[in-house]
């Protein structure tokens, strides 16, 4: 079949009604800056690459799984609906496309979601609807030769006057501005019509507009309603064969250009066209939902992290290659789907109660190996108090934060899962996480998941609230269940002290304050305590504060015993004891 070419506004009828999304397809993952070069690109009359439909025989319809379209875009991830095939004639499905159809879909009779800057991801108030404008005045085509200062564009940069707004508040036109809903272009489906409008539009125009502007403003709604209603700008190859295998192929083959495939996008369309039964897709988003938001802290894993347990827990090549995806292997993963979802969970559930989550958790592929222990050991409980578990969850805790601290997973990590699931693989003669078979395996190479005297200066260098800060300052402690209550990285010498008016009644000369302000948020004037605690500690002076404490606490957060350092006149010489100190428990820790 030849490739056919139609405009945006017949296209857009058959979107939801006829059109629909493959479940091999990916989500929609464009932000407002690419829906705007790509309708900048429409109205300069660019092509925008051929897009590639598969239509469905009525008999095979309800065969396969389909999903609408999106008419809401978003900075969060938005899932799409499952379509209904009853009653659709020739229904069609786009391999190729979805990307660039659902930002026109969007663009023209939808909006978009926009998170404001600074605001948490979590709270309401932070989203706001818009809507995409055009200003009907600007000139796409500037003359340099009238503007000296004007600099020649080039190709990559936006012509037209194209903005999103916020739905409930209308932008308002300016003698310089005149927005234009770019969605409204779809009431004229006849040129009088939109002529007529095109007119009255120019009338309303106020009386200090420029005959220059009103020709901007003709030009620029002629455009638009030509780039929609008259070009043919859609141009599509319809596939007709009824073979799955082959349009699959088909499909990898054409999501090689564009917004490419992920290796989790490959395995989750292979995974998708095999499991009949069950909607492979939906169960996998369902899942990250799941671990993300339903757990005792707030996760952010991605599909990502839940292919590449797939494979590993699978016993399957790690390596995301189009070859290890056989219908065997994915029978396999099926097969073993609920088991996966079990361990990984119970994994994530561990990492949670050792304090580790989305704020913390550098690499989600150092849980992995956690995650597979648990699959061939579902009689382990890390969150157990009998004697065995708690020394097991300590080591499986202590090896999970060093890994992270050392960066053991940085990255490509195929080889290391590969590796370490190699000593986890055969039958065990007890439980017991095999820490030293897998630290040699990590060793071997040329990483390490304890603390030589390069790992101990890397941690030292951690600092107030930095993104391992909390993990670094928690493998101190003996106590391991940090994610079970709220802690507070708390300065040992408060921060209140350390500015140079309070400094300098010390004594000290200007160079000392700098060197003490340089100190301050070292991990070595850092510990956790309680939320209570630190509430009572507040800005307590360090010999005040000891004075109500048991001599516990001061084991407990390897404070100096020397009663000279606790005074802000020793204070570089108590970072440099207490240095020494947590050296020390870092090496009988992992000795």
């Amino acid at each position: 079949m030849a490739y056919k070419s139609e405009n945006i506004a017949n296209i857009l009828k058959r979107m939801n009604t006829q059109y629909f999304l493959p479940a091999i397809q990916r989500q929609f993952v464009w932000d407002q800056e690419k829906i705007i070069s790509l309708f900048d690109s429409i109205l300069r009359g660019y092509p925008i690459s051929s897009f590639l439909f598969w239509e469905l025989e009525d008999k095979n319809k309800n065969t396969w799984d389909a999903y609408k379209f999106l008419d809401t875009g978003s900075d969060d991830e938005i899932r799409n609906d499952p379509a209904n095939g009853a009653g659709i004639h020739q229904m069609t499905l786009i391999l190729d496309g979805q990307q660039r159809l659902t930002s026109i879909l969007i663009g023209l009779k939808g909006t978009y979601e926009k998170k404001q800057k600074y605001k948490r991801w979590d709270d309401p108030t932070a989203w706001t609807k818009q809507k995409l404008y055009i200003d009907l005045l600007k000139d796409p085509n500037p003359d340099p030769n009238e503007d000296p200062n004007l600099e020649e564009p080039d190709n990559s940069e936006i012509y037209y006057g194209l903005k999103f707004f916020d739905y409930d508040n209308a932008p308002s036109s300016s003698t310089g501005e005149r927005w234009f809903e770019l969605g409204k272009i779809l009431d004229f489906d006849n040129e009088d019509n939109f002529y007529k409008f095109r007119e009255e539009e120019k009338d309303a125009l106020p009386d200090s507009i420029t005959k220059k502007q009103i020709s901007i403003f003709e030009r620029n709604l002629e455009r638009l309603y030509r780039a929609v209603w008259k070009d043919d700008v859609i141009s599509y190859y319809t596939e007709t064969d009824q073979d799955y295998d082959r349009v699959l192929d088909i499909f990898v083959r054409a999501n090689e250009g564009g917004t490419k495939l992920s290796k989790s996008d490959l395995l989750l369309s292979m995974i998708t066209s095999s499991w009949h039964g069950m909607n492979a897709r939906d169960e996998i988003y369902d899942f990250v939902d799941h671990l993300n938001n339903s757990l005792n802290r707030r996760n952010k894993f991605d599909k990502d992290f839940v292919m590449k347990s797939c494979l590993v827990l699978s016993d399957l090549p790690v390596a995301y290659k189009v070859q290890n995806f056989t219908q065997k292997n994915l029978n396999l993963i099926k097969k073993n789907w609920n088991s996966i979802k079990r361990a990984v969970e119970a994994g994530v559930n561990a990492s949670n109660y050792y304090g580790v989550d989305g704020d913390n958790l550098t690499s989600t592929n150092a849980l992995i190996p956690i995650c597979y222990y648990l699959f061939k050991h579902p009689e382990v409980n890390l969150a157990g108090d009998s004697s065995f578990d708690v020394k097991n969850s300590r080591n499986v805790r202590n090896w999970l934060i060093a890994s992270l601290l050392n960066g053991v997973f940085g990255g490509s990590s195929d080889s290391m899962l590969s590796s370490i699931r190699s000593v986890l693989q055969p039958p065990a003669e007890d439980a017991d996480f095999p820490l030293s078979a897998i630290n040699k395996v990590i060793e071997k190479a040329g990483r390490t998941a304890h603390f030589d005297d390069n790992a101990v200066a890397d941690y030292l260098s951690n600092q107030y609230n930095g993104k391992q800060t909390f993990l670094a300052l928690s493998i101190l402690y003996r106590d391991y269940n940090w994610g079970a209550f709220r802690l507070d990285q708390d300065h040992i010498f408060p921060q209140s002290i350390f500015n140079k008016k309070n400094l300098s009644r010390y004594g000290l000369t200007d160079e000392q304050i700098n060197r003490y302000i340089d100190l301050k948020d070292s991990i070595a004037n850092l510990e956790l305590l309680s939320a209570d605690e630190n509430q009572e500690k507040h800005d307590k002076i360090l010999e005040r504060w000891l004075a109500t404490r048991d001599e516990s606490f001061r084991v407990k957060h390897l404070i100096p015993d020397d009663p000279e350092l606790w005074r802000i006149e020793k204070f570089p010489d108590f970072i440099h004891a207490r240095e020494k100190l947590i050296e020390e428990r870092l090496m009988a820790l992992f000795k």
